[in-house]
């Protein structure tokens, strides 16, 4: 078994950061199974050295080696480009044609932004990884297969799963043996060797001198986060290595070259909110403690109101537009059933009303009146007796239509009928 350091020679990996040695040494442990892997990590970092050094170790070296951008295939061709099709099979399918499972039988399928694969076609893939079958599009043929599948992903599985996107079954079938490989924040002492390496390279390509950072452009090397990490780091050497005449490179000048230096800067991003997050929903609470309060005083008023005159009616004119702030539409049928009952109850006395209403801005309540304390007084005998009066003379003078004798009465007809039903009239 070749070395670590072997390894990273002849594939050209640059660095000696212990989580890049562990990375590469899982690769050579796995490279003689047919274990599928899968190699994460952020974009940038070098994911698709790892396939490459596990076909070359494994059994199948002399087999096919295909690597599948599976972000860049459309997802309606995918299924065609993985399996192949049938001729007539679909709009254009003029021939038939093998799929890249099909032609790397005996070989290795890199797999890279496996994550980004639609679900009809991981259900294929989970066919492949089980038992080695899939079938052509078009096709009811099944057909056999011999592939070592190395996948690569900088998704986050986890929540790739969680969301639907991605299915779990296929996730565990890949990742038999997970492959991290760290970003290049994380592997500072490997930075400035890797851009002295680039800088060479850049120089022989282009036939110029090497560029060569001073102390303070280090330094700022060292501390910026490379978002892109090593494709950034390598982008970064090329343009500088072209552009600029002198080949001393100051922290001013590299500065020029690193984007956003403010938003890399590492922040702490705390889970609390804000004082005045708080502030906001404190005011927001306030206020509609306010209005409730508000209408709460509104109904008292009302109810007083009631109480003392005894005509319904009347204070549903005078008060309408009080009524329509307080209640819904739906909560007005409520009031009415609500004076109907206090008319009945006319001589109580100092009645609280708990008024539970079923709106948007009260969500748990239930459109419900309640009475919450009532102090009952004696009615006497003349009041009733003057009512009972009043009603008859009313009747007799509408000649017995109740609509006309409530009008005369200034009550409503169901207010009326219940004081009929209830002196026996």
């Amino acid at each position: 078994m070749e070395s670590v350091q072997a390894i990273k020679q002849r594939f050209g990996i640059i660095g000696n950061n212990a989580k890049l040695n562990r990375a590469v040494e899982k690769a050579i442990q796995v490279a003689p199974t047919d274990i599928s892997v899968l190699v994460t990590g952020e974009s940038g970092v070098g994911k698709e050295s790892i396939p490459k050094i596990i076909h070359s170790l494994s059994h199948r070296k002399h087999g096919k080696y295909i690597a599948v951008n599976c972000g860049a295939i459309p997802e309606g061709t995918i299924d065609s480009e993985l399996f192949g099709h049938e001729k007539g099979s679909f709009t254009g399918a003029t021939q038939t044609r093998s799929g890249y499972f099909e032609v790397a039988d005996g070989g290795t399928i890199f797999l890279d932004e496996v994550g980004e694969l639609p679900l009809p076609t991981q259900v294929r893939l989970l066919r492949v990884l089980e038992n080695g079958e899939f079938l052509k599009v078009g096709s009811s043929k099944t057909q056999k297969t011999d592939v070592r599948i190395v996948a690569a992903t900088n998704a986050k599985m986890a929540e790739a799963i969680s969301e639907g996107k991605f299915r779990e079954d296929l996730y565990y079938r890949l990742s038999t043996v997970d492959i991290h490989l760290p970003p290049l924040r994380e592997r500072e002492e490997d930075i400035h060797l890797l851009f002295r390496k680039f800088a060479a390279d850049f120089a022989q390509k282009y036939k110029m001198p090497t560029i060569r950072l001073n102390d303070e452009a280090t330094n700022l090397l060292l501390k910026y986060r490379w978002s892109g990490n090593i494709r950034q780091l390598r982008n970064v050497a090329e343009q500088i290595s072209v552009l600029e005449q002198n080949r001393e490179i100051t922290a001013t000048t590299l500065k020029n070259y690193l984007p956003d230096m403010g938003r890399n800067l590492p922040a702490v991003v705390g889970s609390k909110k804000s004082e005045s997050d708080f502030g906001s929903e404190r005011e927001i609470l306030y206020k509609v403690l306010f209005d409730m309060q508000r209408d709460v005083n509104d109904l008292k008023k009302l109810t007083l109101e009631l109480l003392k005159s005894g005509n319904a009616e009347n204070v549903q004119k005078e008060h309408s537009g009080l009524i329509k702030k307080i209640y819904t539409p739906q909560e007005e049928d409520a009031f009415e059933e609500l004076t109907d009952i206090m008319d009945e109850n006319n001589a109580q006395n100092d009645v609280e009303i708990i008024e539970v209403r079923n709106s948007e801005n009260h969500q748990d309540a239930k459109d419900k009146y309640y009475f919450a304390e009532e102090i009952e007084e004696e009615e006497t005998l003349s009041i009733k007796d003057k009512e009972l009066e009043l009603i008859k003379k009313a009747l007799e003078k509408n000649q017995g239509k109740r609509k006309a004798a409530a009008d005369e009465l200034g009550v409503s007809e169901r207010t009326l009928y219940r004081k009929i039903k209830q002196f026996g009239l």
